[in-house]
């Protein structure tokens, strides 16, 4: 009998309780902040674990690029892989948890030869899924290994499982959220306190909330690879996260979260992704990031620091509301726990819900075509006619103008004027906007943010 045939006969059957005692033997790969607190989170919650997994749980060998790093823990009774292809093929594990991170590389090389041995796929890697979800789904079902993401998306809240789970008899027609910990802690700062963009992000990496670089969290990069997972898993849909349109926060101003506190709104880097299913056609698939006014209240707009929130709506559920934890050693951990001990238990749900091959392909929706409120900020000169020029660019785009709001004094780059549209088609404002552009009034670029639809 091969080895994959001895643990297919191990793994859980039958009545509830009526589970084997072989150990589900774990290479973790990866022992930073998360790697460590899975190794913690499993040795004291090890009798918990065993009860509700039915069957032991056990670390046998790690691999990171270090060895002789201190870690805070003792690797002593785990085996040490000298390269992460050694962890993939060694014959005593039965699942390799990925905590490395990257989209591509050796990371994904790992995942690949895991899957292929038959071994199941734990990861938090939410750019390796992202780009390679489909493929890497596709591998796992091939070999009947079991490839599972809860920690990809929002750290410790169950909305992977949320979603495939608990609203499976849904169809869902919109996913939207606060799915960045780093840029809403940033904007709810900019909020409480008054301060601009640069002294706040500034705050924000002198606390550890922002990375050095933080690149990928304030341009909406990662929000983005966290909606392209979630859209796949909401309207079974193949995933793409090129067809991801993103805009970070990096323009947004104080004055602009006061414009939209005194209009009665907050402002946050929101993911959206909604679904127009076309009758005998292909479904047309519209992904978004970028930061947005929601009124103060939307069960969003609370949403402060570093905390994520991810509403889906449900055609028999409504809305649903999941929050909490974005990041951090234990929720994170906590995740990647519970995908294993729903492996432990033999749960071989595809990853995307369905099949692979009944993932639809969608063609990308053009976000031009909707209709909605937008939020405008332009810097201009402090000199005659510059709010007729404006005026002008709306209407003749078609644009009408709901309020609007001038500085009575320049600042250091010029006069600042915010104006909240009426409804309108988003590809009027963006008209508009190229038009005002084109004025040598302008001191800055001008900012556009769309104002969330309940």
């Amino acid at each position: 009998m091969s080895e994959n045939e001895s643990e297919t006969s191990a793994r859980p059957s039958g009545p509830a309780g009526l589970t084997s005692q072989k150990p589900l033997r774990l290479g973790i790969a990866g022992l930073g902040t998360v790697g460590v607190g899975v190794i913690r989170l499993l040795a004291e919650n090890r009798d918990l674990i065993e009860a509700r997994s039915g069957r032991p749980i056990e670390v046998v060998a790690v691999t990171a690029q270090t060895r002789a790093k201190d870690r805070g823990i003792d690797l002593a009774p785990f085996a040490w892989a000298e390269t992460m292809d050694d962890l993939a093929q060694r014959g005593d594990v039965d699942v390799v948890v990925e905590l490395v991170g990257g989209s591509g590389g050796s990371t994904l090389a790992l995942a690949q030869a895991a899957l292929q041995a038959g071994k199941g796929v734990v990861t938090a890697n939410k750019a390796m899924i992202a780009h390679h979800g489909h493929a890497l789904a596709t591998a796992a079902e091939s070999s009947g290994a079991p490839l599972r993401f809860e920690a990809a998306v929002a750290g410790g809240i169950p909305i992977i499982s949320g979603l495939r789970e608990g609203a499976s008899g849904n169809a869902l027609k919109r996913v939207y959220g606060i799915l960045n910990g780093t840029s809403n802690y940033i904007l709810s700062q900019m909020e409480s306190s008054g301060a601009d963009f640069a002294e706040t992000l500034g705050d924000a990496q002198a606390l550890g909330y922002a990375e050095a670089d933080p690149a990928f969290d304030i341009d909406g990069v990662d929000a983005a690879h966290k909606l392209a997972i979630l859209s796949a898993l909401s309207f079974g849909t193949q995933v793409d996260f090129d067809g991801v349109e993103i805009e970070g926060i990096r323009q947004v101003r104080a004055v602009d979260i006061a414009r939209a506190d005194a209009l009665g709104f907050v402002v946050r880097l929101i993911g959206v992704a909604d679904i127009e299913n076309q009758p005998g056609g292909v479904p047309r698939l519209l992904q978004r990031v970028r930061p947005c006014l929601i009124a103060k209240d939307h069960p969003l707009a609370p949403i402060d620091g570093a905390t994520n929130a991810v509403v889906a709506e449900g055609n028999f559920s409504g809305q649903l509301l999941f929050q909490g934890a974005g990041a951090g050693e234990g929720p994170t951990a906590s995740a990647v726990v519970a995908d294993i001990i729903a492996i432990a238990r033999g749960d071989r749900t595809p990853p995307f819900s369905i099949p692979t091959g009944s993932l639809r392909p969608a063609t990308r929706a053009d976000s031009g075509a909707r209709v909605s409120r937008s939020y405008l900020r332009f810097t201009v000169a402090d000199k005659p006619g510059v709010l007729a020029e404006l005026a002008a660019a709306m209407r003749d785009a078609d644009v009408s103008i709901e309020s609007l709001i001038q500085d009575g004094s320049p600042g250091q780059d010029g006069v600042l004027i915010a104006m909240v549209t009426h409804p309108g088609p988003v590809a009027n404002v963006r008209k508009a906007v190229a038009a005002a552009k084109q004025s040598p009034s302008l001191t800055g670029a001008p900012l556009v943010m769309p104002i969330l639809q309940n």
